[in-house]
């Protein structure tokens, strides 16, 4: 009877062993730019969603918004040292996937290329008589440096007039500094009427396209974390949560009802930056422009 208690001796002590706790990751991520800044709402909210898909094979983790605000450029520089940010989301481009590492699924589905603008009052009758790309060419469009549409928006023959600050764009197209501010379908709505005081309003009847898939980026040394964003990732799509933030979000939602692209004259531009790695063949990462019916 003395080996079978010894073996339910040591059954015992197995099966009280725990396996040491995972570490809790701590993420750090971007600040707003300014306090009228929305478009970080979203991004923290899907990033939690990705991480919680993975938390019980991975471990805990906590989101911590950065002290400072940057800008992109800034942010992007700071994921490779010891301080600054751990994640950065951003738009692609070569030279950025060169230096980061980039999880390849777009967190707007593609929708941060369809940019329609913010302009003057005083200038809607002039955008609505736009009907060809030169006239549009002939205006000038506003950005802030360190943004990638700056070359593109070159590339395609278009003026631009760039800015330091996120914030100050505003007041320079109030100023009549440039002619335009293109901004994603997902900003524009939220931006509009804090800046309504400028005189500023949403041009109805334009969208410039051109393929600008956003996704997250994290530092070249850190792949496992980019393993476990992106299953994350794929696991909320697989299950439909992913889908369903993206719809639902309070950031996303005014852009459905409010953009009506099938309405608007598009403008498509070529994008040189985009890395041939873009999963442009996978339906399942992009969202469908829905058409009106045919009157026919």
């Amino acid at each position: 009877m003395i080996l079978p208690f010894r073996l339910f001796l040591l059954f015992c002590c197995l099966f009280n062993t725990r396996l040491p706790a995972a570490e809790l990751l701590v993420l750090r991520h971007i600040a707003p730019e300014s306090q009228q800044d929305t478009r970080n709402y979203y991004f923290t909210d899907l990033l939690t969603l990705a991480l919680k898909k993975t938390e019980a094979t991975a471990g805990p983790f906590e989101l911590l918004s950065y002290a400072a605000p940057m800008n992109q450029s800034r942010a992007l520089s700071s994921l490779n040292q010891d301080y600054g940010v751990d994640i950065v989301w951003t738009m692609t481009s070569n030279e950025r996937e060169l230096n980061y590492l980039p999880i390849r699924i777009p967190l707007l589905k593609g929708l941060l290329g369809h940019r329609i603008f913010l302009i003057h009052k005083k200038d809607r009758q002039k955008f609505a008589n736009i009907s060809t790309l030169e006239q549009l060419q002939a205006l000038s469009a506003g950005q802030e440096n360190g943004w990638p549409d700056i070359e593109i928006l070159k590339s395609n023959g278009f003026n631009v007039v760039t800015g330091y600050q996120y914030a100050g764009l505003f007041k320079m197209l109030a100023d009549n500094r440039f002619d335009y501010f293109p901004r994603g379908m997902n900003e524009i709505w939220q931006e509009a009427p804090i800046y309504s005081g400028l005189e500023l309003m949403v041009e109805p009847g334009i969208v410039v396209y051109y393929p600008a898939p956003i996704y997250f980026f994290v530092a070249k040394n850190q792949p496992a974390l980019a393993k476990r964003i992106e299953t994350g990732l794929m696991l909320a799509i697989r299950d439909g949560s992913f889908e369903q933030l993206f719809l639902s979000h309070p950031s996303n939602q005014e852009m459905f009802i409010k953009t009506r692209l099938e309405q608007r004259k598009i403008f498509r531009l070529e994008n040189p930056l985009l890395p041939e790695k873009t999963p442009l063949k996978n339906p399942e990462l992009w969202y469908q422009i829905p058409r009106e019916p045919s009157k026919d």
